[in-house]
């Protein structure tokens, strides 16, 4: 099964690091880090927020922005933010996004806005190494966890002062993360196993939130009018990865998501 395989990976990459530096040293090392930047704040900040997801390639499809270096990552990251994105989601994983922890550490240190870790996280490890590298956000895929792992992760993020965000694909699963005690919830338009888009997902689940959560739509965002599209429905945020990347003037389309975003016209929860 794609998604078992994904796990292993993952699974594998992490017991090598964590050969390398102990669980306790880098549990150590993630509690000596500077407070995390404030999250919440910039997902309930007015209009619909923007989250630039950074990326060298997608899965299916392979090299979509051709970034050598983690400075050149860097870089990018500091125009987008000079552009009005309040959060950046640095792609760590390496075997379908060629990402790394490196990228997001150079990233942070060139920017001042909170930093989301994108990555598959099924260890309290990674928890702490995300923190290690600058993140103020860990998302979990609740589809991966079962609820006393859930539970346990969601309360890890949250001791390191982060922010947990739980993402689902289904009511059902949408449910478990409030269980949980996620207040920050993503509803993922994209499949884990797949390359299926289901932008319907955000309106089929979001009804069933509580008014308190923070909804962040993830995926499906290609144009203004899939932002507002996602804006009606409640969302807070939105997540705004592929289409950005694979841009020929990326900084242009950032530019005009954030002002549909920001557009009086557009709707918003928020004041």
């Amino acid at each position: 099964m794609v998604v078992d395989q994904l796990v292993a990976a993952v699974r594998k990459d992490v017991d090598a690091r964590e050969a390398q530096v102990s669980f306790r040293d880098i549990k150590a090392r993630s509690r000596a880090m500077d407070t995390p930047r404030d999250a919440k704040a910039a997902f309930l900040a007015p209009g619909c927020s923007i989250i630039t997801e950074l990326k060298r390639a997608v899965p299916y499809r392979g090299e979509i922005m051709h970034l050598e270096t983690p400075e050149a990552m860097a870089h990018l990251a500091h125009n987008l933010e000079s552009v009005g994105v309040r959060l950046l989601a640095v792609q760590t994983e390496r075997h379908r996004f060629h990402g790394s922890l490196a990228d997001m550490c150079h990233v942070r240190d060139a920017t001042t806005v909170p930093m989301i870790c994108r990555d598959i996280i099924i260890d309290p490890y990674q928890i702490h190494e995300a923190r290690c590298y600058g993140a103020d956000v860990v998302p979990l895929q609740v589809e991966l966890l079962e609820q006393p792992h859930l539970e346990s992760l969601l309360d890890r993020i949250e001791s390191l002062g982060m922010c947990a965000l739980a993402e689902v694909r289904s009511p059902e699963e949408a449910d478990r993360a409030l269980e949980a005690g996620a207040s920050l919830i993503g509803i993922n338009a994209w499949t884990l196993a797949s390359d299926e888009l289901y932008r319907e997902a955000f309106a089929t689940i979001v009804p069933g939130l509580p008014e308190s959560v923070v909804r962040v739509a993830v995926g499906g965002v290609e144009n203004s009018r899939n932002l507002f599209d996602y804006a009606s429905h409640g969302a807070d945020a939105v997540v705004v990865g592929e289409s950005i990347m694979a841009a020929t003037d990326p900084l242009g389309l950032a530019r005009r998501l954030v002002a549909t975003g920001q557009h009086p016209a557009c709707p918003s929860r928020k004041g």
